[in-house]
């Protein structure tokens, strides 16, 4: 982050300094005690189960320049910013420190889909500009002011995820972070318990637009039933991208290499770049021509932006290949919802050698349909070309029964294992190096324990 002095600070969210002077410098911003380092500015915030506020006399200790906080400890060591709600006061400042930079800010939400979407864009971009994308999970309404807070005066462009579970979340992380260009990669059922519908999840998604660029491009995706349903926001006509053949921004040629990535041309209006990409699945495919069409308006040569095409990877835990002897691991298990389910299902399907085993979770937040939701993953998973589906979970007993119905006079072998400990205990007696085995579910369930296992 660029330097600013305590008192720069303290304005920005009107905060009162107390036990020190306002002219030392801040160098960086954390929640974390652990990652304070000289100079840092730590926010203590309270938590369900750890007070930051313990450990500001630690912090400063180990070289922090000031701390947020909404008690002063009687002994404290250093320079304190007195604020009433210590997360407000970081989300005020990210706000503030938003609009000081000339930076251009890509927002992308979505119900799923947001990390491998920014994985792509940034890689992209990566290639012309200098890029500061979210780093792991910090998409909400604490790690996005951080991420903000960690951009400098080097840095041209921002790729930042952006994930609620409520209405009003993206509201204020559209005013904190004032996005230049606004993706939605697709309106699915996660957090259905709080959004109630689709029709409730495109509206609280559609709160991004409310604090962007008036005048900056908005990429919906044009295969999304919900999404085609925008014609205008402020006067600016969304692109839509997808594989219809009605997208502004399209797949065409598509020829899957497996596992090993794909291969297309992407269309552009008039435009029309050979592209290959080693991220796998039809999802991904979508991912690469949003993330043409971002570096196509922002004025990237063509090369650069197929080269980023090629480099672009994926993350721990969304369609990350493990080598697994002559097959693969598909580690997928970070989070799951039924239509990132389906997609991970076809992905599996992409494997053309060895046995290809779906190994699959309770999807959770899903609200009052839930059963019938996991009854219909065993239903669609039974209709792939894969030799056996195991479900591990209370809800996914649902999987398990659903792809029992289905099953029909099909020769996949199903087992059902009731939690994870049953399944690991178990597992080795179903699947052997040389299987593409994929593992999906919601993060809660705990998947990547089974990575480890298989992995070690």
């Amino acid at each position: 982050m660029r330097e600013l002095t305590i008192a720069q600070v303290a304005e920005a969210v009107q905060g009162k300094i107390t036990g020190g002077e306002g002219n030392k410098l801040i160098t960086s911003v954390v929640r974390d005690s652990r990652e304070v380092t000289e100079g840092t500015l730590f926010v203590a915030i309270k938590g369900e189960r750890v007070d930051g506020h313990d450990f500001i006399n630690q912090v400063f200790d180990m070289g922090a320049a000031a701390v947020f906080c909404d008690h002063v400890p009687e002994d404290a060591k250093g320079p304190c910013i007195l604020v009433e709600n210590t997360v407000e006061a970081l989300q005020n400042l990210a706000e503030w420190y938003r609009q000081t930079l000339n930076i251009k800010v890509v927002g992308i939400t979505g119900s799923v889909g947001k990390t491998s979407t920014k994985q792509m864009v940034a890689s992209v971009l990566g290639t012309y500009f200098n890029v500061l994308k979210t780093p792991g999970n910090f998409n909400n309404e604490i790690g996005l002011p951080l991420t903000i807070m960690m951009l400098n005066d080097d840095h041209e462009v921002a790729v930042l995820e952006m994930g609620i579970s409520d209405f009003g979340e993206m509201s204020l992380l559209s005013r904190v972070a004032k996005p230049d260009i606004c993706v939605i990669t697709n309106i699915g059922q996660s957090h259905m318990e709080n959004l109630g519908s689709r029709d409730g999840i495109l509206r609280a998604k559609t709160e991004i637009f409310e604090s962007r660029k008036k005048d900056g491009p908005i990429f919906l995706n044009g295969d999304d039933d919900k999404l085609v349903t925008i014609t205008d926001v402020d006067g600016i006509k969304p692109i839509f991208y997808g594989f219809s053949e009605s997208n502004n921004a399209r797949p065409e040629n598509v020829n899957s290499l497996g596992l090993k990535g794909t291969k297309m041309d992407i269309v552009l209006g008039e435009k029309r770049f050979g592209a290959s990409i080693k991220m796998i699945g039809n999802h991904m495919v979508a991912n690469a021509v949003v993330a043409v069409a971002i570096g196509d308006y922002l004025g990237m040569p063509e090369e650069k932006i197929i080269e980023g095409l090629k480099e672009a990877d994926t993350v721990a835990g969304r369609s990350h290949l493990i080598p697994y002897g002559e097959g693969f691991i598909i580690d997928d298990c970070y989070n799951a919802a039924p239509t990132s389910m389906k997609a991970a299902l076809d992905t599996l399907c992409l494997a053309d050698k060895g046995r290809r085993i779906a190994i699959l979770g309770d999807m959770f937040e899903l609200g009052s349909d839930e059963a019938s939701m996991h009854k219909e993953m065993g239903l669609y998973a039974v209709s792939k070309e894969i030799d056996m589906i195991i479900a591990v979970g209370v809800l996914s007993k649902n999987i398990y029964d659903g792809a029992k119905e289905g099953l029909s006079n099909k020769n996949i072998e199903i087992v059902y294992f009731k939690d994870i400990e049953e399944c690991e205990a178990e597992l080795l007696k179903y699947i052997k190096p040389g299987d593409n085995v994929l593992l999906k579910a919601s993060n809660g369930m705990n998947f990547k324990r089974l990575i480890s296992f298989l992995t070690e």
